[in-house]
């Protein structure tokens, strides 16, 4: 079995080509979408072993070395039986060396039987400015592989001894490939010529079966935009008993036009008129409610003022600041009246504006 060719890629893929592949092939075989599909099964099998070996760069370097897919196999006893030049002999037209190979070490059979660590799951959600700044719990439904609970995750059941049939007892099967007769250990019964165990019907011997359930997140205060939360184990179940994966929420903070964040501190606007030349304590709603804000006398537009640990949480050490910036506005001029106090202003404070 080629790993590129079970994803469709070319050898030289990068990391991306190989996650758009995976990701387009699993929502094609993935058996929540196909249930009962033995076939489905067996391909989504074959992709996620594909992925989890051709994304990890050391593994990726050892199949292509050795064409090698898993780690620790024990090797199977086998033997070369010689040549075969029968006109019965039926072989695959399309026989590579990794494929024969793979038969005759039984890496195919062997690395479905290798506990496998389950799949990580990813999910994303959307807060507002104020649960980010106070925190917040999110429920997310996700659709999880469990542990089979008719066989305990083995993927088999055991039953009474029986014959087996893949091997007619013999314990050993011969392999054809070309005018080439390999014979090696029946995969079936392990070499013993006895089966002791069937697949699981429930989850056609794969150990896990899907389940839907709700899971509640807590969101911090203070996240970023871009941060991500892991909740460990609480991703698919590992196959034949391998540890479980863990849960990744990608957290997005939704844009708020009163509140510009940087860092772990806030940027507000702080619209002020005559107050700006006179001064005044001025009330402003921050996130976490009202503040308020002393304006000194003759403060001028784009003037900033720090107020020390106003802004966002922090897990650790002392929050941000909160940075005010005054915004001088104009009064309207409605009379005649006003028109000539502004006059007069203008002439009385003419070489202070000019300075």
């Amino acid at each position: 079995m080629d790993l590129y060719v079970v994803l469709g890629v070319q050898r030289e893929a990068s990391e991306g080509d190989i996650k758009r592949a995976y990701r387009r092939l699993a929502r094609r075989w993935h058996p929540d979408i196909n249930p009962g599909d033995r076939e489905a099964a067996v391909r989504f099998r074959q992709v996620l072993e594909a992925y989890e070996t051709l994304i990890d760069p050391d593994r990726r370097r050892r199949y292509d070395e050795h064409g090698l897919v898993a780690e620790g196999l024990d090797v199977p006893s086998f033997g070369f039986a010689g040549f075969d030049f029968s006109p019965q002999v039926h072989a695959e037209p399309t026989t590579t060396f990794g494929e024969l190979f793979a038969d005759v070490f039984g890496l195919r059979e062997d690395a479905a039987a290798v506990p496998q660590r389950g799949a990580d799951i990813h999910a994303r959600t959307t807060v507002s400015f104020e649960e980010m700044w106070h925190g917040v719990e999110r429920s997310v439904t996700l659709t999880r592989h469990h542990a089979c609970g008719r066989c305990a995750g083995s993927g088999f059941h055991r039953v009474s001894e029986t014959r087996c049939v893949s091997c007619e007892g013999s314990g050993t099967v011969r392999s054809v490939r070309g005018h080439m007769v390999f014979s090696k250990n029946c995969p079936r019964c392990s070499g013993t010529g006895r089966l002791r165990q069937e697949h699981c019907a429930r989850c056609q011997g794969q150990g896990v079966v899907p389940r839907s359930e709700t899971l509640t997140v807590r969101i911090p205060a203070g996240v970023s935009d871009g941060a991500r939360i892991r909740v460990a184990g609480m991703g698919h179940a590992g196959v034949r008993g391998g540890p479980p994966g863990d849960f990744y929420l990608d957290i997005a903070v939704a844009p708020d036009p009163r509140y510009r964040r940087d860092g772990d501190d806030v940027h507000v606007v702080l619209p002020v008129a005559v107050q700006a030349g006179l001064g005044a304590r001025i009330e402003l709603q921050s996130p976490e409610g009202a503040v308020r804000v002393r304006v000194p006398p003759g403060t001028q537009s784009g003037q900033r003022f720090r107020m020390r640990e106003r802004g966002v949480p922090t897990r650790s050490g002392p929050r941000g600041d909160l940075v005010v910036e005054i915004r001088i506005v104009l009064p309207r001029v409605l009379d005649e009246r006003s028109k000539d106090l502004l006059r007069e202003f203008g002439r009385i404070n003419s070489e202070s504006v000019r300075a």
